[in-house]
């Protein structure tokens, strides 16, 4: 059986080791980031397909999120409340329930993930595509953990930075072998380039 756990649904998509600035302002997800601190544990973000972020209304978001943990947070100037997750573990959603306050919970089973591989030859040309985007401004300041030789971490961090659909990520986020990852990354990569 799952455990149960908050849900923030969202118009993105976390990865796992990837990192994600939100901010806070609704009383319900601010009371659920400090149960999250207390607890020590993390929420789910999922992919809001239909409704808004507001939560209000008919929301549909996949059945595949990704846990987040608070790595940081500060006080921004317009008084809001700013934090940084990180993507931990992958999570399959089912038995939605939502509060009176508007919070969002889930039963919710943890997916391994398969033991990660090395990077190969044929990867070359994505390390480098890779390289080049955190040369950006933007990535620059995301604090993403170096990827080494992983093929997980390639693919996940490639599946952020990358101008994709949220329905793209999602079925990334899916995906259960980082070669296969990699592998839909490139074929999506020749249908930009065409």
């Amino acid at each position: 059986m799952g455990e149960k756990t908050a849900l923030f649904p969202l118009k993105t998509v976390l990865l796992p080791g990837c990192t994600l600035d939100l901010q806070l302002f609704e009383v319900r997800y601010l009371d659920m980031v400090s149960r999250c601190f207390k607890s020590g544990q993390g929420f789910v973000v999922v992919a809001l397909e239909k409704g808004p972020e507001a939560g209000a209304g008919d929301l549909r978001f996949s059945a595949v999120g990704c846990e987040a943990q608070v790595v940081d947070f500060q006080q921004r100037d317009n008084g809001l409340l700013g934090i940084r997750v990180l993507g931990a573990r992958r999570a399959q959603v089912s038995q939605v329930e939502v509060a009176v306050d508007g919070l969002v919970h889930a039963q919710v089973e943890w997916r391994p993930e398969l033991t990660d591989q090395p990077l190969a030859h044929e990867h070359e040309e994505l390390e480098s595509l890779h390289a080049t985007l955190l040369e950006h401004p933007l990535a620059s300041g995301l604090g993403l953990p170096p990827i080494g030789n992983s093929q997980q971490a390639l693919a996940y961090q490639l599946a952020y930075l990358l101008p994709f659909s949220l329905d793209q990520k999602t079925h990334l986020l899916a995906l259960d072998h980082a070669d296969e990852r990699l592998q839909q990354i490139s074929e999506w990569l020749e249908v930009l380039q065409a």
